[in-house]
């Protein structure tokens, strides 16, 4: 919960962008931030420092102000976050209760939901600093439209997303407290996405998808072997600890976001040619 308030505060103050890219957090050398929000003629920040275990907004104009991440119910950090965002001059309204996910409990009222393992914070933030680096490497390779290796606080996931360029069919809808437009805007066209997510097996799992999915595509040929297609999700998953224990974990890794992809790419007949180059290709002779 208490990423989708720092979530809400940059989804208010920052412009639209398709797709809804101005909400996601980013993966810092820190933790997890939001990157600059505007604010007047400066921008401020949210940061959340999983190392020293704070929540840190710092202004343009050199002042700052933090929270500390501790043992508290949802309630208190709203209140205090809310807080220091007034003390620093940026007091932010936001829709205050939690979205994609059920029960939808208000910020305010969420006295229920009250703990924080800074250990298991950081073995987190390390977990995504992992995949941000390998999914940051696989994303070079594409030169059509791609959103940034980003962190959705809504679904809780570390994602990077292909477009084909095309426009896709409208999207059904159907996340819990979570408008219908939300996804339509979201699935407005062809994609292919892959991300980590801490759920699907011990440790989290990668993930990979396609929408609209295409004929096929759960029976295409993906690597390692260790990567399956889960008919409960729609999507090919490939658990973190089978990475993490690989001979290989980046190579593994780029093997299952390459080939997932090639599974979109080419039942759904893009234009690979066009759309894709060698991140290397300036370094040539």
């Amino acid at each position: 919960m208490w990423t989708q308030i720092v979530g809400k505060v940059r989804m208010v103050r920052t412009p639209m962008v398709n797709h809804w890219w101005q909400v996601t957090l980013y993966v810092s050398p820190r933790g997890l931030t939001t990157g600059a929000i505007p604010h007047e003629t400066g921008v401020f920040d949210i940061e959340f420092d999983v190392i020293d275990a704070v929540l840190r907004i710092r202004h343009s104009d050199g002042r700052q102000v933090s929270v500390p991440l501790t043992a508290k119910p949802v309630a208190q950090f709203y209140d205090e976050t809310m807080s220091a965002l007034d003390d620093l001059g940026v007091a932010t309204r936001i829709s205050a209760s939690p979205n994609e996910v059920d029960p939808a409990i208000r910020f305010a009222d969420d006295h229920q939901h009250a703990s924080y393992d800074p250990d298991a914070a950081r073995l987190f933030w390390r977990q995504l600093l992992q995949a941000h680096r390998v999914m940051s490497q696989f994303r070079a390779s594409f030169i059509g439209k791609v959103s940034p290796v980003h962190f959705f606080w809504g679904a809780m996931d570390l994602a990077c997303t292909r477009f084909s360029g095309r426009p896709a069919p409208k999207h059904p809808g159907g996340a819990p407290n979570c408008g219908d437009w939300v996804m339509v805007e979201g699935y407005s066209h062809e994609l292919s996405s892959c991300g980590f997510w801490p759920g699907g097996g011990e440790e989290g799992a990668f993930y990979s998808y396609a929408y609209p999915q295409p004929d096929g595509y759960a029976d295409y040929p993906i690597a390692p072997a260790a990567a399956h297609f889960s008919a409960d999700h729609g999507e090919f998953v490939l658990p973190y600890e089978a990475v993490r224990t690989a001979e290989d974990p980046d190579g593994d890794l780029l093997q299952f976001l390459q080939t997932t992809y090639a599974a979109a790419a080419d039942l759904g007949r893009w234009d690979r040619g066009a759309l894709e180059a060698d991140p290397d290709r300036w370094q040539k002779p």
